[in-house]
């Protein structure tokens, strides 16, 4: 379905300027668009009307009004310069937290401002750092399996999925990696599925109705609750030795979030300890796969720059394994995650709560309303991205960064509640890619790769390449 590029009345602003916005249909505004490609409405809303645009979806009666930010300066008054302004207080962010826990990602005011002062301690560089030989070591097996693929086809999505869920798992439970990858991968798309549902639908029945979705998601939380639960015990009644984790005993993550505490803050408590669990599970492996698949598709389509990148690797490494010292020494590489990252962002979308009326630009956002950000447009903005839509890693040279503003992009966010995994990201995706790029060559059978925005952008069809080693004819 096409939006109708007519503009409605919009919102009286009380400036003399009216925010603009797509007509839609008549009973149901924008809705039908936005369930069917919510990435396209976005892109073209803001092609067609300007960089802050209203869109209204649903009936009369349960009508959501969207106030869509597309400009650098925008997301940044947003999430950085009026960031107390706007919270996650939108019905999305409400379902994630009952679902995935009231963690880092959802949490707000006193209680994030607490649990971020307990974790900060632990994503320090030198920290993050540490986890270099527990990725390569996934990486490898990963890596190493692919000897044996059928007809040498693989298909990206699922196999960047595979290794990053085993890398945060590896280094969140140490030895229990294997009880947890596989609950969690098989739990996580049920329990994702029902957040996205709840999330985006106009009414919802409560939770506790026996109907049969609520009983697979709470079948599926159940399981996932309980794996985590048990670890957390073990590593309160077991001390330090009880995990064996990325670096030294006792030094995988879960460890060391249950020993956190200050005078201030105190500690987590068990319940806490799983939701910051969940969500760095959540985040930790979803946004790292997408960012990795879609640096191989990319360069599956442009063996040019993924020759060069493979010779950045060559000359750098050798046969030797990465270490976090090389994220320095591979600046190509870095600038392929990055520009993969500018057309492809693991948050396509991120929503608040406008708790105050705000002038954006020329207009007001009015208190209450729902605000959307979406680096999938802002990424592709023609006012700061010539040729949007093309795969140039060039992009990312220190110079090109410095001429552009802060927020044209913003993959891990920004302001008081950026990405706190941010380093970890960029370190598990620079020594993936470099060993991957080392060990094979990558051709694309599926040219195009159809995605959607769910809670991280996801592919909704087939990411296969073609493998071989770099020295196979």
């Amino acid at each position: 379905m096409t939006v109708d590029a007519n503009v409605d009345t919009g919102t009286d602003t009380g400036t003399g300027a009216e925010v603009p916005g797509p007509a839609g249909m008549p009973l149901l505004g924008s809705l039908l668009d936005l369930r069917s490609d919510s990435l396209g409405t976005y892109l073209r809303a803001q092609h067609q009307h300007g960089d802050l645009v209203r869109i209204t979806a649903g009936p009369p009666g349960m009508r959501a009004e969207l106030y869509c930010v597309f400009s650098p300066a925008g997301a940044q008054q947003v999430l950085a310069s009026d960031a107390a302004r706007f919270r996650k207080d939108n019905r999305f962010y409400q379902e994630v937290r009952e679902s995935f826990g009231n963690g880092l990602l959802t949490s707000q005011d006193e209680d994030y401002l607490r649990q971020r002062r307990l974790v900060q301690p632990l994503f320090t560089r030198r920290r993050v750092d540490g986890y270099a030989e527990a990725i390569a070591a996934e990486t490898r097996s990963v890596v190493d399996a692919w000897g044996d693929a059928l007809d040498g086809v693989i298909d990206v999505s699922d196999e960047m999925a595979h290794l990053a869920l085993r890398a945060v798992a590896r280094i969140l439970f140490g030895t229990d990696v294997e009880a947890t990858a596989d609950v969690v991968a098989e739990c996580f798309p049920v329990i994702t599925e029902y957040v996205l549902r709840r999330g985006y639908s106009p009414a919802n029945i409560p939770r506790t109705w026996p109907t049969p979705g609520n009983r697979r998601a709470a079948a599926a939380l159940e399981e996932l609750y309980g794996v985590c639960d048990r670890i957390i015990a073990e590593r309160r009644h077991g001390g330090a030795e009880a995990g064996t984790g990325a670096g030294a005993p006792g030094e995988d993550l879960l460890t060391l979030l249950a020993a956190a505490k200050s005078s201030d803050d105190g500690e987590f408590d068990a319940a806490e300890l799983r939701d910051q669990v969940l969500i760095f599970l959540l985040a930790g492996h979803e946004t790292t796969a997408t960012s990795l698949c879609f640096a191989l598709h990319l360069l599956s389509l442009h063996p040019e720059q993924q020759d060069r990148a493979r010779a950045e690797v060559s000359r750098v490494l050798g046969d030797r394994t990465p270490e976090a010292a090389d994220l320095e020494r591979l600046p190509y590489l870095t600038q392929v995650l990055k520009e993969a990252m500018r057309l492809y962002p693991a948050a396509p979308v991120i929503g608040r709560k406008a708790v105050a009326d705000t002038r954006i630009g020329e207009h007001i956002v009015p208190a209450g309303a729902d605000v959307i950000l979406a680096p999938w447009v802002t990424h592709r903005h023609p006012a700061h991205w010539p040729d949007p839509d093309r795969f140039d890693p060039e992009r990312f040279t220190p110079e090109a960064e410095a001429g552009r503003p802060r927020y044209a992009w913003f993959p891990f966010g920004g302001g008081p509640r950026a990405c706190i995994g941010q380093h970890f990201s960029m370190l598990e995706s620079v020594i993936a890619l470099a060993m991957i790029l080392r060990a094979y060559e990558f051709e694309a059978v599926d040219t195009e790769i159809p995605v959607g925005a769910g809670i991280t952008l996801r592919t909704t069809g087939p990411a296969r390449c073609r493998i071989r080693r770099p020295d196979t004819p």
